[in-house]
């Protein structure tokens, strides 16, 4: 069964829309650029605006039957054999039509450009570029005004999570948003609580000395080691071998979740609170064979629009 082309209304409301999250995702972009990444990223930004307005004028070509591949001729360039004859066939049905007497001396200044020549036919595929380029930006426009008029999730985010924290009397210690983050926050937590980082299982880290691992690589491989030793309560859980998975913990700065925070309880013997910006508070707990005076809490904030690459964890500390 052959696919219903798409019409012209849902071919421009699709085109809306992927504007108006270019301008979001590039908006997010720029916000969490730095001095020594801005380049980079307004290369990016102008690549992607390109390769969409390129892409939309293509499709906006084939909606209107046209071939989006055919070159412009240039300016001043021979018109083909198909356009030589038509042009002469319109010449010698204008010199047909010439009366034989003179023209009247009143209407000599107005037929005299006739007698110069046919007047030159205007570039079309010229005038098509045209076409697609101002309907290109007016769904330009047209985005870009209702990105605008959209809800900013990031700074709502913010606003209601700062209202969470002074109802629970904490504050945020910003965590770097590398991929690391959720393991630096949970390092962060412990060490600010005096607990350190001496997992119920030792991990294994291979190659370096105690003192030359970064905090919260101590804590991937404390992740990584309890998710191996309970293999059977986590791997019905993973999409990709278990292998695989805890490579990427160890070794990668793949973003932690759900299942890393479980396996960090565990081993530290934590309950962890996770404060959501909704004011949501995910509670996750060391499980059983873990004594109640001997559970350690801690905090967590969790933000899904506030932060460029997405996702992300903070440390939240207890107000002084």
């Amino acid at each position: 069964m052959a696919e219903t082309p798409e019409t012209a209304e849902a071919l421009q409301a699709r085109h809306r829309k992927e504007q108006r999250d270019l301008v979001s995702r590039i908006t997010q972009k720029k916000k969490s650029a730095t001095k020594k990444t801005r380049k980079g990223v307004n290369d990016e930004c102008e690549r992607l605006e390109r390769e969409l307005k390129e892409r939309q004028a293509r499709e906006l070509a084939i909606l209107n039957g046209e071939n989006p591949d055919e070159e412009p001729p240039l300016e001043g360039e021979e018109l083909g054999t198909s356009e030589q004859e038509t042009q002469a066939n319109g010449v010698e049905k204008a010199v047909e039509n010439l009366s034989i007497s003179s023209p009247h001396p009143d209407t000599h200044a107005q037929s005299a450009p006739e007698q110069n020549g046919p007047k030159k036919k205007p570039n079309r595929a010229k005038a098509r570029l045209a076409r697609r380029a101002a309907e290109y930006e007016a769904l330009a426009a047209q985005a870009k005004e209702e990105a605008a008029n959209m809800p900013d999730l990031r700074e709502q985010e913010r606003t209601r999570m700062n209202q969470h924290l002074g109802r629970y009397g904490l504050q945020e210690k910003e965590i770097r948003a590398d991929g690391h983050c959720l393991y630096a926050a949970v390092a962060d937590q412990m060490e600010t609580k005096g607990l350190g980082l001496a997992p119920r299982i030792q991990p294994k880290i291979i190659g370096e000395g105690d003192k030359t691992v970064p905090s919260y690589k101590k804590v991937r491989y404390a992740a990584a080691d309890c998710i191996q030793e309970n293999s059977g309560d986590f791997a019905p859980f993973m999409e990709e071998p278990l292998e695989t998975y805890l490579q990427k913990i160890r070794e990668t700065g793949e973003w932690g979740g759900h299942l890393e925070l479980t396996a960090l309880a565990k081993t530290y013997g934590l309950k962890i609170n996770v404060l959501h910006g909704d004011g949501r508070i995910e509670e996750i707990g060391p499980g059983d064979g873990v004594k109640a005076e001997e559970v350690h809490e801690i905090w967590l904030g969790y933000y899904k629009h506030s932060h460029g690459l997405g996702e992300h964890y903070n440390s939240l500390r207890k107000t002084p």
